[in-house]
């Protein structure tokens, strides 16, 4: 079902995510990508990268950097190839059509794995934490950037407000798909709290989890670090992707409305 509402929103998603959020989202992303680290591999892995702004804007900031780009969506994918072709990151940017809960790469394959605004669109968020621990190298960093209500007070009635009365008028003005936006509130209001979440990824093996809170309240940051490989707590973290070649599914635009795709 997500696979299908993403694919319906693509013409104005980059328009709607500045225009909904007033700009914020640019600065979410840009706070996520200075606290990455490239030590080992040099590479970035930005699962469910919709167009592509979270890897550009590493790129943007790490020169030296490889980014891949893994999706479901074949027209969000597509979309993110033009902008790649204008902005020349063409070369340094790589997209892959992939499940996050079966990535397509072998073991310790990136220092940094990011996903923003994804995860509450996973239904097994488990399964997907432990295949971004897997590819990451030891000391790499995870990064989850995600929306979640604030627990009590004004700043949670404000944020609701905005959420259940001013976003979906606004979406159906602008978009043919407006329950797109209101998926987009459920998934918001049914994602755990900072606290369980942050639970969650350190009973997965990640070590020094922090979390900060961005502006104006409604997202927020989790960091978590894989620890060294020979560490008992990694137990969990071995998920089902392939272990074989480096990148199993290339991302073609000739097959962007099918499952697979052939560079």
């Amino acid at each position: 079902m997500v696979k299908e509402i993403f694919g319906t929103i693509t013409d104005r998603y980059d328009f709607l995510n500045h225009f909904l959020s007033l700009g914020w989202d640019i600065l979410w992303r840009r706070a996520a990508v200075r606290e990455m680290q490239f030590f080992k591999t040099y590479r970035l892995l930005d699962v469910a990268c919709g167009t592509g702004d979270l890897g550009i804007e590493a790129l943007r900031i790490y020169s030296d950097i490889s980014v891949f780009g893994l999706d479901l969506v074949g027209e969000m994918m597509a979309k993110a190839q033009e902008k790649l072709a204008k902005k020349g990151f063409k070369g340094h940017f790589h997209l892959v059509r992939g499940d996050a809960t079966t990535l397509p790469f072998r073991d310790e394959s990136f220092d940094a794995v990011s996903i923003a605004f994804g995860i509450r669109n996973i239904p097994d968020r488990v399964e997907a934490l432990k295949e971004m621990i897997r590819v990451s190298v030891p000391g790499g960093r995870i990064f989850v950037l995600e929306m979640t209500l604030p627990p009590h007070g004004f700043l949670r009635f404000i944020n609701l407000f905005y959420l259940e009365k001013i976003l979906p008028r606004l979406a159906a003005f602008f978009t043919k798909n407006p329950a797109a936006y209101v998926y987009l509130v459920d998934s918001i209001k049914n994602f755990p709290s900072p606290e369980v979440f942050s639970t969650q990824m350190a009973r997965l093996g990640l070590v020094k989890v922090r979390r900060y809170a961005l502006p104006p309240g409604i997202t927020w940051l989790f960091i978590g670090e894989k620890p060294p490989a020979d560490s008992a707590s990694l137990s969990l973290s071995r998920g089902k992707g392939k272990r074989g070649s480096f990148c199993s599914k290339p991302f073609s635009l000739k097959d962007r409305g099918v499952p697979r795709a052939a560079q």
